[in-house]
């Protein structure tokens, strides 16, 4: 199998154990067990219907020219193009990473997640340099019918979204019964507060 010029230089730079970017893009939600028809094509794929959300999480925009989405085997899955702009995210299905294989002359999987445990991972493609901005390694319950497991808030601590499929296990992360979100806002268990002062804790107790 012939690989592109793309593919070459990420494989050498995954030999290369390379250290990871600077940068502010995450990715912020993954759905690897589609149930239903999440791309909204009519039909439901278990190819075509995974997704991977990336989220900015910097003050200023960030051109995605790039920056490449693979799987666990660091084989390009999708390429993406555009500026984000702060808080904003991309959504990325597996139809989309179908038509972006086939365009660039990859072997077409898709986004090819795996159901028992795999891995994403955002790589930047810098001229000679390919380096690694961010990555996770899901497990077989995150991977689970319609469940979702993201970073609440964005960009924060990651969390499993099976508000579609219950999950009652104790295997971190464990259910919270937030649905997913895919382009959305991760809110899951987030609770907006404000800041007072202890005088006003006392008064509020009297």
């Amino acid at each position: 199998m012939r690989f592109s010029t793309t593919t070459m230089i990420l494989l050498l730079a995954v030999l290369a154990s390379p250290a990871r970017a600077q940068s502010t893009l995450r990715i912020n939600e993954i759905l690897a067990g589609p149930a239903r028809d999440w791309d909204g094509s009519g039909a439901l794929s278990t190819r075509d219907d995974e997704w991977v959300e990336v989220v900015n999480t910097g003050p200023g925009s960030v051109d995605l020219s790039g920056y490449l989405i693979t799987d666990g085997d660091d084989l390009p899955r999708m390429g993406l193009t555009g500026v984000l702009g702060p808080g904003a995210r991309v959504l990325v299905f597996g139809a989309q990473s179908v038509e972006w294989e086939r365009a660039n002359g990859h072997p077409v999987f898709g986004l090819s997640l795996g159901n028992t445990g795999d891995q994403v991972k955002l790589w930047h493609v810098v001229g000679p340099d390919t380096v690694l901005v961010d990555a996770y390694a899901y497990l077989a319950h995150e991977a689970a019918a319609d469940r979702a497991v993201g970073r609440a808030p964005d960009g924060g601590v990651w969390m499993l979204f099976d508000g579609l499929n219950p999950y009652g296990g104790s295997t971190l992360p464990v259910g919270t019964g937030c649905m997913p979100t895919p382009g959305g806002g991760n809110a899951c268990g987030v609770t907006p507060t404000r800041p007072v002062t202890w005088g006003w804790v006392k008064a509020a107790y009297r």
